[in-house]
């Protein structure tokens, strides 16, 4: 399991490598478009592990947590990067607001997927990836509690 799970949280890196040789670029807006698509809620095997999956990892063995934390921890670095590039230039905002964005992403494609209501689910999509992207968000200093 501990396998798959980190294999499947690999898909950002994967998708900046292959932009990096000359793939589609990965841009923090890309990322919440795709993240936030019908597709990835409508296919919860393919996608995300830690949307799908957070209990049982929750409750899975040290070996399989530590490999998803580091995970985990990658993928928020590569947000606060994503967002270092285009507005922060503090770092500690920079991965404050990669942390609202990772827990954003996870916690709205797990609210969206529950709700029976296509057009609510939609509506959450559309409205968390709204929130995300608004340049105010982006631009404002948030500070770490860490």
């Amino acid at each position: 399991m501990a396998e798959a799970v980190v294999s499947a949280l690999e898909v950002w890196k994967r998708q900046v490598d292959a932009a990096a040789s000359g793939g589609p670029p990965v841009t923090y807006e890309s990322l919440v478009d795709d993240y936030l698509s019908q597709a990835h809620r409508n296919h919860p095997g393919t996608g995300c592990p830690v949307s799908a999956l957070a209990g049982d990892i929750a409750r899975s063995d040290k070996r399989t947590r530590a490999l998803v934390t580091r995970q985990i921890r990658d993928n928020i670095e590569l947000v606060a990067t994503l967002i270092r590039d285009t507005n922060a230039k503090d770092r500690s905002a920079a991965r404050s607001k990669a942390m609202l964005t990772y827990c954003g992403l996870v916690g709205a494609i797990g609210v969206a997927r529950a709700v029976s209501d296509e057009r609510l689910s939609s509506e959450i999509l559309k409205t968390v990836a709204q929130f995300l992207k608004d340049p105010l968000l982006k631009a404002a200093s948030v500070t770490s509690p860490c």
